[in-house]
Parts: C-alpha cells; sequence; structure tokens
C-alpha cells in the first residue's frame, strides 16, 4: 500500500468563504453534556443490545459503537434522542445516520478483505457529516480518511473529534465525488449519500478485494443500500434494502 500523504490536507479550496455560524443549541453543547447521563456506559450498552437484536452479529462493530460517545455528536437540544435509533438534524441540512444504519454499513464494509488482526486497511469515508461515523470507523480501520463538500460541517467535525485524538482519522475538506486519489488503493469506501450512479473515482481508487457500501438511487426513484466488490475481472453489485440518505452532490460550498 502506497505511502500516506501528510496532514492536515485542504482539497482544491476557494477563496475563503464567510464563516457559518454555529446554531445557538450547538455553542453549548460540549459543556452540557456531560452530568446529564448520557455520557454513561450502560446507555451505550442498551443501544448496542438493540442493534444485536436487529441482526448486527460483528463484534467488532458492537464494539466499536459501544465505545463511541454518540452524544457528543449532536447538538444540546437533541442530546436526550442520541441513543434512539433515529436520524438527527446537524445543521446546513443534512444528518447523522441512526445506529442502526451506521453499524449496518460498517458490518457490511467489514465483510471485504482484513489484516490478521480483523481490521480494514486504509478507508474512505465520503461524506464526514459531524464526524460520528468517522469516529466509529476509527476503531475497526487502521486508517480513516473522510472527506466533506461543506465548510460548516468539515469545521464541526473537527471540534467533535479533536477531543478524542484519534491519529488515525484525518479529516479531508473537498469534493467526494472526486474521492482522494493520494489515498489509494482503499480497502473500503463508505458513503453518507446517495446518487444514480456511483463515481467512478472511488471505483478506480478501490483495492482488488475490497467493497464500496454505498446508497444507490434505483430505477424507481427510491434509495438502496448497494454493495460494490472489486474483483480482479469485475466490479459485482449486490442491491440490498431500502433506505434514505442526502443526495450526492459535487463541489466544496
Amino acid at each position: 500500500m502506497s505511502r500516506r500523504p501528510g496532514f492536515p490536507v485542504r482539497l482544491d479550496s476557494p477563496a475563503p468563504a464567510r464563516p457559518v455560524p454555529a446554531p445557538a443549541a450547538f455553542a453549548g453543547a460540549r459543556a452540557g453534556i456531560v452530568g446529564i447521563g448520557l455520557d454513561s456506559h450502560a446507555v451505550r450498552a442498551r443501544m448496542v443490545e438493540r442493534l444485536a437484536g436487529q441482526g448486527i452479529a460483528d463484534a467488532r462493530v458492537l464494539a466499536a459503537m459501544q465505545a463511541v460517545e454518540r452524544h457528543r455528536f449532536v447538538d444540546s437540544a437533541l442530546v436526550n434522542q442520541a441513543y434512539e435509533d433515529t436520524s438527527l438534524p446537524i445543521g446546513l441540512g443534512q444528518t447523522i445516520s441512526k445506529p442502526s444504519v451506521v453499524a449496518r454499513m460498517i458490518e457490511l464494509l467489514l465483510g471485504a478483505q482484513v489484516d490478521a488482526a480483523g481490521r480494514l486497511g486504509r478507508v474512505l469515508e465520503v461524506g464526514t457529516g459531524c464526524g460520528y461515523q468517522a469516529a466509529v470507523l476509527a476503531r475497526v480501520a487502521t486508517e480513516v480518511y473522510s472527506i466533506e463538500r461543506l465548510r460548516g460541517l468539515h469545521d464541526k467535525a473537527r471540534a467533535n473529534l479533536r477531543p478524542l485524538r484519534l491519529p488515525n482519522v484525518h479529516l479531508l475538506l473537498g469534493d467526494g465525488m472526486a474521492g482522494y486519489e493520494k489515498g489509494a488503493p482503499y480497502a473500503g469506501i463508505i458513503a453518507a449519500a446517495g446518487g444514480q450512479d456511483v463515481p467512478d473515482a472511488w471505483m478506480e481508487q478501490l483495492a482488488v478485494g475490497a467493497r464500496i457500501v454505498a446508497p444507490r438511487l434505483m430505477a424507481d426513484g427510491q434509495q438502496a443500500l448497494v454493495v460494490i466488490e472489486k474483483t480482479p475481472r469485475e466490479m459485482k453489485q449486490t442491491v440490498l434494502e431500502t433506505v434514505r440518505f442526502v443526495p450526492l452532490k459535487s463541489g466544496i460550498a
């Protein structure tokens, strides 16, 4: 595998945009969470029990979901819903995915090639959002490259992840549809947004034996979760359940 590039990195950054003000609810979120009970091990354990009951069987995924405190990635007004199986708004028209969706997609990703310790190699995440899924991925992959096109969310994810001190997570501001060629080949690519087609750049940057897990718009107008496996001869696609994600868009905003 090629040597990873240095960080921090900004990809094709245009002229600096005016800062996006954080919602008032978010301003005190980090200070307001401690002491309300949501940071307890027991609350996350109950969430993990529900995930197991919904069919998540990979012990690595369940352990990662247990370890990462989801309430630290949502606005203070929503922390009481942090461990419910629901998506929540994170600003700029985007959402944090349901815990069951995060767990399901990462479990599918882990069905590809892993090392002797059962960990994936380098993973590319398209759509950092608030940083929650990147934090979970950091526990099952040796290295995570997470790219976000919206400055406000890129900055929010940095703020959310900084206290966790995850040396194997690298946040990028850039066009996720183009992937990140300097980090390729990837042991897995996971996307939090879906379009009609999976970008060619992702498939080119995927290692042989690796997987893309992403939502894709089907002919009936519904999104479905797809797994694309790269073999020495072809790209094999499997269409799974219906899902609902934000649209995949290009450019930086």
